[in-house]
């Protein structure tokens, strides 16, 4: 069931000995707006949460208040999302949303849910639609690529100003090996190749180096957070659904998020992330948590043995657990 529990970054699981302030990012939750008696439109409330930096484990999301389980913690918009190849023909291309073919809002090769989600893509997908893609397709397809697909859109994003070429350099990178950063090249060629044949100058592309890419693709790696869209009407049926979905490879797509990537690992999480109907990202308790108390979301299956599970943290996020679970041999 916590399958679903997913995202792609480092962390080392060590309780902290001690920790300061970070920063805090005030990211809008879902509440009500109160228009009665003709009073004013109540503000979102920040999220009851901060980053603080640890000696020992990085960066970390803590709780300033106490935390009922089952509460909706923070939602989260993605910097960066990509429908998957499997999904393209029936997602939204922005807000990866299921989308019926021949919606009134369909264009061209792609769907978009509404005419909202049409604007908002609209920088960068006037970059993407003039440009071939068949060959840079066609390589990630053969090598079963995923994440490729989210550094062209970052870079179509950049060349439409909606962002910088710096956008991600505040989450923490990968380890890459010489030879990955070779393999990307030719990736990168393809990529620099579409843009240019659409018309793009090389001043535009100054910032599509290998260093640029590589270091990207380094931080998506271990950032980007499998999309699994869950349905259902209760808190049971989301988890049922979504956990059915993993199983399946269901998944409709990957996205990058910032404050979602400060969450550490733990194998008995008290956290986790759902998505109800689009990309947006839902943070939600899953027990009472305590104010001050640090919280954690599972990155794998965790009803794996520990084994297992010490396996795929190590080869796949680079880092020992020592989550309670673990130490337990549980």
């Amino acid at each position: 069931m916590l399958s679903l529990l997913r995202s792609r970054r480092f962390a080392q699981r060590c309780p902290p000995k001690s920790k300061q302030l970070l920063t805090s990012y005030f990211f809008s939750t879902i509440s009500a707006t109160d228009h009665r008696h003709g009073s004013k439109p109540s503000q979102p409330s920040p999220p009851p949460i901060q980053v603080l930096l640890t000696e020992s484990a990085g960066r970390g999301v803590f709780a300033t208040r106490n935390i009922e389980s089952g509460e909706l913690i923070h939602t989260a918009r993605p910097m960066i999302s990509h429908p998957s190849l499997s999904s393209i023909d029936r997602v939204c291309y922005f807000c990866l949303k299921n989308t019926p073919k021949g919606s009134d809002f369909e264009a061209q090769k792609v769907l978009f849910c509404s005419e909202e989600c049409r604007e908002q893509a609209k920088g960068f997908y006037e970059v993407e639609k003039g440009a071939d893609w068949s060959a840079f397709v066609a390589h990630c397809q053969n090598r079963a690529l995923k994440y490729p697909f989210l550094a062209k859109r970052l870079a179509c994003m950049i060349l439409s100003g909606i962002t910088s070429a710096n956008s991600l350099d505040i989450l923490q990178p990968a380890l890459l090996s010489p030879q990955m950063i070779s393999q990307m090249e030719e990736e990168l060629s393809l990529l620099k190749s579409a843009l240019e044949a659409s018309g793009i100058t090389s001043k535009q592309l100054k910032f599509l180096t290998i260093e640029w890419y590589s270091g990207v693709l380094a931080r998506i790696r271990i950032n980007a957070f499998r999309i699994e869209l869950a349905g259902g009407f209760s808190y049971e049926d989301l988890l049922a659904s979504a956990a059915l979905s993993v199983e399946s490879e269901a998944a409709v797509g990957n996205a990058v998020y910032i404050l979602p990537s400060f969450y550490n690992h733990d194998c008995d999480p008290n956290t986790h992330i759902v998505w109800v109907e689009n990309v947006d990202a839902r943070l939600k308790a899953l027990r009472d948590i305590e104010a001050g108390e640090e919280l954690r979301i599972c990155y794998i299956d965790a009803s794996m043995d520990r084994d297992a599970r010490q396996n795929i943290l190590s080869s796949g996020f680079g880092f020992e657990c020592r989550c309670p679970r673990c130490l337990l041999n549980d």
